[in-house]
């Protein structure tokens, strides 16, 4: 899969325009702007590329509906309406259409999608799959301690964060599911399929949700990252295979990847996610992606501009829904509190360019949105790993996303996170996208135990049972190299590498 991103991924501060979430319109409204003219439009219609766009509106019915009139008399085609937070899904050949719908009476924000026409990863792992052997995993389950799973031993990351004792005390509640929006999930898997919620779970990467049934599936199996995503989260303690940090919670799967090998996630895919995870009594949601085709989503660019709006008002509709929604930092080894930041990424799926952002107003989604857990990744050492973003008030906490240079006391001696891959196979994989679902794991057995929690509630419990080591008394090298690769800023409360500190499974259900 192309995009199973080595790059650089990043998250930085929530601004304070960001955080006024009591309005879904925090970006100005062109409701003085005059409609757009008629005339040439609609036969303009085809002169460009068909791109998708987001048309973010006023959530009154009456709105609403003027600019869809106005949608189709400028050329385009609506493929889903989100009318209760105010997001339009459309597909246009118009130049002209972002420009002319940006002018149009009750529109806040409208704008494309991508940079590259619609044909047929925006994943936070680092570096390729390593594939567990038949052989090796034969090996490993004759090795067995009594009482664990075959493949056990090489779950470094469950004692890291006492995973294994706390299943012994609370496995997690079937009534808490955590949503996997990432490249799909193979519920068929025999560590998943005990724990898979199929009524939960859709294809949204039209923009719209499929329910078909097996429509969340991945569509080979070079799309595995949601599959070893959801393993780590509940994989079930069923004598087979390896666990999950909550064996006894639920798993649904969202696919929002494109199903070709960039496995892209656009902007639409992820708004039909958050809402459909919203509407089905997800509580949790795992991101571990960022949103394509923008490493980083300028405010000064209509287009980007539109993407941070509809994705923030998907995400904040879910938390008022009451889930509550993780994401991953990031593998740039960059400090995100930083003053610029060069985007050498982005567009990804045309032709990228070099570009210096300034990060207080150039946002990475969704993880730094408004109510978000960002999450940073440490190895075997509780030590950060050598790829993982970091920066002070920007990082929340901190969960095992494996390191190849930690070696941890393992048979297999991979410092990696090991978990479940379609097809009923198993690999190592490393990157903040495996902390992150670590980190939702321990907020579904805290919503096990406090099920009337509310998302504001779980992101400071999740805060208080962390353990933060602080920073490191000598300088960070990440990679052994002799340079210093990163200065920890802050202190054992709160600082850049783990934020409020690694989450604690076993202190989470005591």
């Amino acid at each position: 899969m192309a995009h199973l991103r080595s790059r650089r991924r990043l998250a930085l501060a929530v601004p304070v325009a960001l955080s006024l979430t009591a309005s879904l319109g925090f970006l100005p409204t062109a409701a003085s702007a005059a409609a757009a003219p008629t005339g040439t439009t609609a036969a303009r219609a085809a002169d460009g590329p068909n791109l998708a766009y987001v048309v973010n509106t006023r959530t009154d019915h009456r709105t609403i509906e003027s600019v869809r009139r106005e949608i189709t008399r400028n050329g385009g085609t609506v493929v889903a309406a989100y009318a209760r937070i105010g997001v339009t899904v459309v597909h246009s050949a118009n130049p002209e259409f972002g420009a002319r719908m940006r002018a149009v009476r009750g529109v806040v924000s409208a704008g494309a999608t991508r940079t590259a026409p619609l044909s047929a990863a925006g994943t936070t792992d680092e570096g390729a799959v390593q594939v567990l052997s038949e052989a090796e995993a034969a090996r490993l389950a004759r090795g067995a301690a009594a009482g664990a799973e075959p493949l056990e031993a090489d779950q470094w990351d469950l004692r890291a964060i006492g995973a294994d004792r706390a299943a012994r005390i609370d496995p997690g509640s079937r009534s808490v599911t955590v949503g996997v929006i990432d490249t799909g999930v193979d519920d068929t898997h025999p560590d998943i399929a005990p724990n898979f919620s199929a009524s939960q779970s859709a294809n949204c990467v039209s923009g719209k949700a499929d329910t078909t049934y097996g429509a969340w599936r991945p569509v080979d199996a070079d799309h595995y990252h949601g599959t070893h995503v959801a393993g780590e989260i509940a994989a079930a303690r069923n004598g087979v295979g390896v666990a999950g940090v909550a064996p006894g919670v639920k798993v649904a799967s969202i696919t929002v990847a494109q199903p070709d090998a960039t496995s892209l996630f656009y902007p639409e895919s992820v708004v039909c996610a958050f809402v459909f995870a919203a509407d089905h009594g997800i509580e949790i949601t795992n991101n571990s992606y960022y949103v394509d085709p923008w490493l980083y989503n300028c405010m000064d660019d209509p287009d980007q501009r539109a993407i941070v709006d509809a994705v923030n008002r998907a995400q904040l509709y879910a938390q008022r829904k009451g889930t509550l929604n993780v994401a991953s930092a990031g593998n740039s080894n960059d400090d995100l509190d930083s003053d610029a930041l060069v985007d050498t990424f982005s567009p990804d799926d045309s032709t990228p360019g070099t570009r210096t952002v300034d990060p207080h107003g150039c946002y990475d989604i969704p993880t730094q949105l408004p109510g978000v857990v960002t999450v940073s990744a440490v190895g075997v050492s509780g030590a950060k790993a050598y790829y993982s973003s970091y920066g002070k008030g920007v990082v929340d906490v901190a969960g095992p996303g494996g390191d190849k240079y930690q070696i941890p006391d393992t048979p297999s001696k991979n410092g990696r996170i090991l978990s479940t891959l379609p097809n009923d196979r198993y690999g190592f994989l490393q990157g903040t996208s495996m902390a992150s679902p670590h980190v939702a794991a321990v907020a579904a057995l805290l919503k096990s135990s406090h099920p009337h929690a509310t998302p504001a509630r779980l992101r400071a419990l999740l805060k208080d049972q962390a353990d933060n080591p602080g920073c490191p008394a000598t300088p960070y090298d990440g990679d052994g190299d002799g340079v210093v690769d990163a200065t920890c800023a802050g202190d054992r409360r709160v600082n850049g590498f783990y934020g409020s500190g690694v989450v604690d499974a076993l202190r989470a259900v005591r």
